[in-house]
């Protein structure tokens, strides 16, 4: 017999909106995740387009929707979950932790993405150590310094705005132009300590033991240029964390989970939401909404099992 109604596999905020609503619907939850509840906005400055909130701190609204979770005594645990196996009217959702195995008669896959690094040889070389991907986690230690920030979208304009409050000098390196709001770029583009390349080329992270500098080239000219630099934030977009679904045949050619508009996946009763599923906006609010819908189907689902 299954131990749970629905396991929902992710606790970002489609993940724990998944989980209010199933746990609203009556249903037996378990909300796992190998990483704090918050998913990628509790690396995000400032949230300004979630409704009806306002500006707010992303991991401040990240807790704020696990104490909702935990208002109504959603269990909650640390695993990593690596394989889920379908057998019929019961799923098995395997954890890399103890070789632990959990039973169950719906799954919510809600995943999220993670961080597309570039993928040059001195990139690994400087992780960790110059080469950052969270400027909330990081970013106070380049203090009065000169920082590079590769990448145009939100994101990474977002994250820039942050930093060019503490910085020395920030230059921002983008393949194409800036494609953020347009608000945002403004102000970006406003401030006098700011400068941006665009459509460049990143070659090289420079140094020895220490990250000096990053040389990019113009795809228009092929002029090269080396910029001196204390540290480098990427934000160069998003890759679904979906390894772990490499052989259900869920997946489409980019990793993404394929749904349809009940958020179902090809196979009955295992639903999929947030930023890992085929979608054309991924933002904290469209995550809320694919979770709410994935919730209320898997109880559906569970009501037809149950007869």
């Amino acid at each position: 017999m299954a131990q749970y109604d629905v396991i929902i596999v992710g606790a970002g905020p489609s993940g724990m909106t998944a989980s209010i609503y199933a746990a609203r619907a009556n249903m037996k939850v378990l909300l796992l995740d190998k990483l704090a509840p918050g998913g990628q906005i509790i690396n995000t400055n400032e949230i300004q387009n979630y409704t009806g909130v306002g500006t707010i701190n992303g991991a401040e609204l990240a807790y704020k929707m696990y104490e909702h979770t935990q208002e109504l005594n959603v269990e909650f645990d640390y695993r990593t979950v690596v394989k889920i196996e379908d057998h019929g009217e019961e799923k098995t959702v395997i954890c890399e932790e103890d070789n632990m195995q959990y039973t169950t008669k719906t799954v919510i896959l809600a995943t999220g993405t993670k961080q597309r690094c570039l993928n040059l040889p001195t990139e690994e070389k400087f992780r960790g150590n110059g080469i950052s991907w969270c400027a909330i986690c990081d970013g106070a230690q380049y203090r009065d310094k000169d920082v590079v920030v590769i990448g145009g979208g939100n994101s990474a304009v977002e994250e820039s705005i942050f930093l060019a409050g503490i910085v020395k000098s920030l230059t921002i390196v983008t393949m194409f132009d800036l494609t953020a709001d347009p608000i945002a770029c403004d102000k970006l583009r406003a401030m006098d300590h700011v400068k941006i390349y665009p459509y460049q080329d990143v070659l090289e992270f420079t140094g020895d033991d220490k990250l000096t500098g990053v040389r990019f080239k113009s795809t228009k000219t092929g002029e090269e240029t080396t910029v001196p630099c204390d540290g480098v934030f990427e934000y160069i977009g998003l890759m679904p964390t979906t390894e772990y679904l490499k052989d259900t045949g869920l997946l489409n050619d980019y990793g993404y989970i394929k749904v349809n508009e009940r958020m179902e996946t090809a196979i009955p009763g295992i639903y999929a939401a947030g930023d890992c599923i085929v979608k054309n906006l991924r933002q904290v609010i469209t995550a809320c909404a694919d979770g709410a819908i994935a919730a209320q189907e898997a109880s559906h689902y569970v009501e037809r099992l149950n007869g």
